[in-house]
């Protein structure tokens, strides 16, 4: 039988290894479509991704069975464009553009759910921009879209506001610019008439648990198929780890369930993957949503995998073929599992970062870890491309185990193991031992 030829834009080598795990991956071709560069370096045009994408399909010799991505935009948006080309499956562009673009996914959720902060659009233009009417300090700004919460600031006074508006103000082209494009394919309801890809959304602070809930939508009917703990780094808002599944009581993860079954079917997305980020305040026994990702999180990918046994790339690849992907659980060799993110905080030229050999070996003295090291050697961490306002990733290592103490060790010797430097600094200060 010959096989399944699907094209993955974006596609990198550590998502090649995880693919390739998937149910059935021996009946599938894994194909490269536009490189992580060309999407995500510098200022993006649609029109020319979308030519230099056609270009390759044009010239391909066979058949074009499914074209997916796991990235935020473009990835997300070119899918269903593509899609609609080359009659393959996808959710619709409007589904997907209801979700990333953060002040019009906020006007959907008020029409299912009330679980949702306060929220309103800041004036960047203005000489003088103020908190939206009705809302007080602290609170969050952010573009109404951005990559890995580029852009996005906490703030606690009129000072600090008017710092980050002049910063996303500078910023705000890079994706807003392009996403105006997207914007224009689509006719926009009343309440977004005018308000474009170059906007500023203020929203009030949560606190609490913050949760991550994993599903998919197969012929209308929507499937929540995880829901994972997401751990900061102590006073910060920056990501320790992913942690499956979630500790929380079932009660509460039930009413995740129900809240993020009511708000996709609002949204109207089918034949896709998503994932929606939760903030729980155990004191107020309230749920909050953070925010809509129309695909799943190939963060989660490896924690699928170590504890049901599937990746949830099989999700994706399963609907883009439109059969239903299925729930399984507790199918994989460890109970729980974990993507760290190991972080540096404050700007430095790394050095002593491993080959490939190197982390090979890491992985065979550690049963059930794997690491995906983000820079390059010698390379500043200033200027790596979607790093949060407040840190820098140089590590993902994921780890499985029988409890969160044994990953918590696994993730200290893979550190350790990698003996990276700053400047010609070990490391030190916030770092595993902060953890």
């Amino acid at each position: 039988m010959s096989k399944r030829n699907i094209f993955v834009i974006g596609l990198s080598d550590a998502n090649l290894r995880t693919l390739e795990t998937v149910p059935d991956a021996v009946q599938y071709r894994f194909l490269p479509l536009l490189t992580l560069d060309e999407l995500q370096v510098g200022e993006v045009s649609v029109p020319d991704l979308l030519e230099k994408a056609q270009y390759v399909l044009d010239a391909f010799d066979g058949t074009i069975d499914a074209i997916v991505g796991y990235w935020d935009f473009p990835v997300s948006t070119l899918v269903p464009l593509l899609a609609e080309r080359y009659g393959t499956r996808s959710t619709s562009l409007e589904s997907i553009v209801k979700c990333e673009h953060k002040y019009w996914s906020r006007l959907e959720q008020e029409k299912a759910v009330k679980e949702h902060p306060r929220f309103g659009r800041v004036d960047l233009s203005a000489s003088d921009p103020r908190p939206p009417e009705g809302m007080s300090f602290p609170m969050w700004l952010k573009p109404a879209l951005s990559y890995s919460s580029e852009l996005a600031f906490g703030v606690k006074n009129q000072e600090e506001f008017g710092a980050a508006v002049a910063e996303i103000r500078d910023g705000i082209s890079r994706v807003g610019r392009p996403f105006d494009h997207i914007l224009d394919q689509l006719d926009l309801p009343p309440e977004m008439e005018g308000v474009g890809g170059q906007v500023c959304l203020a929203e009030e602070s949560l606190t609490g648990i913050q949760v991550a809930v994993e599903g998919y939508v197969h012929n209308g009917e929507v499937t929540v198929y995880g829901v994972l703990d997401s751990i900061n780094y102590p006073d910060s808002s920056s990501f320790l780890r992913h942690q499956y599944p979630s500790t929380l009581p079932a009660p509460v993860v039930q009413r995740l369930h129900d809240v993020s079954q009511r708000v996709i079917k609002q949204i109207g997305m089918d034949s896709a993957t998503f994932s929606i980020e939760y903030f729980y305040d155990p004191g107020a026994d309230a749920l909050n949503l953070l925010e809509i990702n129309p695909r799943h999180s190939q963060s989660h990918a490896e924690l699928f995998e170590y504890v049901d046994g599937v990746p949830n790339h099989h999700h994706m690849i399963s609907l883009a073929l439109d059969k239903d992907p299925g729930v399984t659980r507790s199918a994989g060799p460890y109970r729980v599992a974990a993507k760290w993110y190991y972080r540096w905080f404050a700007d430095g030229v790394v050095h002593g970062v491993p080959d490939q050999e190197a982390v090979r070996r890491i992985e065979r003295e550690i049963p059930g870890v794997r690491v995906d090291m983000v820079p390059e050697e010698g390379q500043r961490l200033s200027r790596m491309p979607e790093q949060d306002s407040y840190s820098f990733e140089v590590a993902h290592i994921f780890t499985g185990g029988d409890s969160e103490e044994e990953m918590r060790e696994k993730f200290d010797r893979c550190v350790a193991s990698l003996h990276l430097a700053f400047d010609g600094i070990p490391p030190a200060g916030q770092d595993s031992t902060t953890a």
